[in-house]
Order: C-alpha cells, then structure tokens, then sequence
C-alpha cells in the first residue's frame, strides 16, 4: 500500500507539472545559437535558403517574431538572451557607452575591456546551470570574457593576446591537435572574414560538444550582420549569407544527433533583426551649431551635451548635470523636427523601453533618439551637414525601436523536450533564458520574460 501511494503521488505531481521540465542529468544538452542579425522576416522570405533552419521549425515550433531590447544591437540584446532581463536590470546597455567623467566613448563591442562578471549585473543560464552542477560552455558569445562559469570558453574578442588569455587554455591544445586555425582569429577579424571565422567557431564548437558533452552551451556566429551592413538586408549578398550560416547550424544539428541521440535541444535564434539605410543623422553636428557640443577638426573636446550612437538609435548625454532637465527640454526640441528621426524617448518613457535611469546607472544616456528606416546614427562631429544625402548604395543598421516589426528577430526550438508543430506569434527575447532552463528543470529566478510552456512537451 504505501509503495502504491508513493507511486501515486510521483503520478499526479507529473501530471500537475506545467511543462517538460526534465530533471538536471549529465546525458542532455540544451543549445542555443545566435545568429547574428538574423530577422524574422528571413524565415518567409522564398529567396532566403535555409533548409535546415526551415526543417527545425517544422519539426519543432517557431515564432513568428521576436521582440528584442532596446537598443536593439548585439551585446545588450546577446545579454538578455542568456539572462531573460531588460538591459535596464543586466547593465549591458548598448555596444558603446560615454564615460561622463572623462568624456570618452568607451567600447564594449569585442569585450575588449571587461569581464563579464564586471559588466553583467544578473545570472545568466550558464551562471544557474552551473551552480546546479551541470557543465557549461560558450563560444564567443558576447559579455562572457572570462566568466568563471564557463567551463570552456572561447571569447568574443579582436586581438591573439586576448584570445589566448581568456580561451579556456586546454582548448588551444585540442584545436591545434584537432587541425582547427585558432591562430588566425585575429587576422581574419581585420581582413573581415567572417566565414572563416564562421566556420572556424562551428568547428571549435562541435568539438566542445563531441569531446566535452557540456549541458549548456551558447553560440554566437557573425557573418549575417557583417554582410548585411555592407549590402543592406535581404540583399542577394545576405541571402547568400543566410544560406552559409544554414549550413554551420547544419553542421551542429548533426553533431548533436551524433552525441546526444535523443537527448538533444536546439534553439536557433537571433539578437535583432536589420533596416536598410541610404541616409546618415549627424547628431553631434547639430549639438555644435547649436553651440552644446564643442569640436576642433571633428575632434570633440568639451560640451554640454553628447551623442554616441548605437547604428539605428543614439544616446544623448548630458554632461552638464546642473542645467539637466532644462538642457533635455532644449534637446528634445530640437531633435524632434530633425529629418529621419522618429522618436526622441524621454527618461520618463524608459521603463517602457527596458532602459536604465541615469540618474543610478551614469553609463545611461539622458535621451534616446530613433531613426526611421532608411536612416542611421553616426557621431561624427565635423561638417554642416546634420542628414547626408541619399548614398546611392543600400547599407544596413540596427539599434532601432524594438517595436518595429523590421527589428524583430528569429526564434526556432528543436529536440528533446520540444512540442513538434507549435506556432507562437510575438515572442521577447527574454523568455529564451527561463525556456532554457525549464528544458533542464531549472529555474530561471526573477526574470522579465516566462517560460515558453506552449512549446514544451508535456
């Protein structure tokens, strides 16, 4: 009787479970790979192939769009994927941010500077699986330099001396071994070549997974992006590239199959999707004429207010903290009738946008403006002009308002634990984080996003 009851209780929790929470066990693999501008719009458009990430879909779920963090550029938006919080409450708040202090644009683009425990104010996945005593592995992924949590890592970063400082040292060694180029990451980031780089971090990774079975393991791939501020989205240059990383996640899946029959979940995801742009808004040009900003040969030396841009949006810093609200009133009113820009967001309006308060975070900016399609932000100083002409060529940019469609990313779930044929609308780029866990039967504690149950077997 009592083994009957113990075996009935086991039943009804099962049965009162809300999702395929499986327990934490050493034989599953959760995977989520980003790749790197990737927008939803791709996943429909018939002149994008990418059979692979279209099959996934279609045995797996999918949804139609997801909505990422403002502003929407790739280490704040890479930050929340793993964290499932909004810039505002993680602290990664764009690719550059202006040290007030000494007036310097400071760069977190590459993690050229910090470690990820110095920038990232909240867990990530990896931080909880491993607490749980699961194992653990990213691939530069953006905001991860040096996070101990990861028990091999390779980071996001430009130069050999970085690299090899903070690669996990036993892996240079097996690459070597395994005949993988890690030697000429750094070449290959000034000639541009983000396929060689591309097909050089799927080889690393794969390894990882083949030798080392970690249970999370993250991946961030950069050709997409790069092919397509050179030639705008949805050019027949970025549906080139589309179809190249198609073949890397190819490459990962069989992998997958390989070492973890069965046991296996992959995410295929994004950081923000992309506009075309022929024009350039010159904020830090109208800041001088209007004598806020001062400039001598295009270099800024001084002010009362600064812009640095983040590609779609800029930020607007007032360095002049004692005429603060008046000086975001001139500001604003300035900016507002400007050709290009769309919105000039308030600090009243941030928590809307997942932004931080400057007033406690000074790495925050005191305005945000936005541009419509079409339009960029660049900080250049110099010159009379505050809008370009239109170029003749197409690039492309992001940074923009997370609310337009054109921003919204990818989001494909593959595997153990995934409801085959499930077909979400408009998803945040802060459920993936709490998704994942609940793949492990983990839990994600206090997060901006939920966990995506409808998508998990039950």
């Amino acid at each position: 009787m009592k083994n009957f009851l113990l075996v009935l209780a086991a039943a009804l929790f099962t049965s009162a479970a809300p999702c395929s929470a499986l327990p934490p066990a050493s034989g599953r693999i959760v995977v989520l790979i980003s790749l790197d501008g990737l927008a939803h719009y791709y996943l429909d458009d018939p002149k994008a192939e990418m059979p692979t990430i279209r099959r996934l879909a279609a045995e797996g779920a999918r949804a139609q769009m997801m909505k990422a963090s403002m502003p929407t550029v790739t280490w704040p938006n890479h930050t929340t994927l793993v964290t499932g919080v909004n810039p505002a409450r993680h602290g990664v708040l764009g690719n550059t941010y202006l040290d007030r202090s000494k007036n310097a644009v400071v760069m977190l683009l590459t993690d050229p500077l910090f470690n990820k425990d110095e920038i990232v104010n909240s867990p990530t996945i990896y931080d909880v699986a491993k607490a749980a005593g699961l194992k653990t592995a990213g691939i530069t992924w953006p905001a991860s330099r040096g996070a101990p949590t990861l028990d091999w890592a390779v980071p996001d970063v430009g130069t050999q001396a970085l690299y090899q400082q903070f690669i996990t040292p036993q892996l240079l060694t097996e690459f070597s071994d395994a005949g993988i180029p890690w030697e000429s990451q750094e070449q290959w980031c000034k000639d541009g070549k983000g396929r060689n780089r591309d097909r050089m971090y799927t080889q690393m990774f794969t390894h990882v997974i083949r030798r080392h079975r970690p249970n999370v393991a993250v991946l961030h791939l950069v050709e997409i992006d790069h092919v397509e501020h050179s030639f705008g989205p949805q050019s027949p240059e970025a549906d080139a590239a589309v179809k190249f990383e198609d073949d890397r996640v190819a490459e990962i899946q069989d992998e997958l199959e390989k070492s973890f029959p069965g046991a296996a979940t992959l995410i295929v995801s994004a950081d923000h999707g992309f506009f075309p742009y022929r024009q350039q808004i010159l904020p830090n040009v109208l800041l001088r004429q209007q004598n806020l900003l001062m400039a001598v040969a295009g270099r800024i030396t001084g002010g009362q207010v600064r812009a640095v841009g983040q590609g779609g949006s800029s930020f607007l810093y007032v360095l002049d903290q004692a005429n603060r609200e008046a000086l975001i009133t001139k500001v604003a009113s300035l900016f507002k009738g400007v050709e290009g820009v769309k919105l000039v967001i308030a600090p009243k309006d941030f928590p809307q946008y997942g932004l931080a308060d400057p007033l406690k975070n000074p790495q925050m900016a005191d305005m945000v403006l936005s541009a419509s399609t079409g339009y960029t932000f660049t900080d250049a100083a110099a010159g009379d002009l505050v809008v370009t002409e239109k170029s003749a060529d197409v690039k492309g940019s992001h940074g923009y308002d997370p609310n337009e469609p054109g921003m919204h990313a990818t989001f494909v779930a593959w595997g153990a634990g995934i409801q085959p044929g499930v077909k979400l609308g408009t998803i945040s780029n802060t459920d993936v984080a709490p998704t994942m866990a609940a793949l492990l039967g983990l839990t994600m504690k206090d997060v901006d996003g939920k966990v995506l149950d409808t998508i998990l077997k039950k």
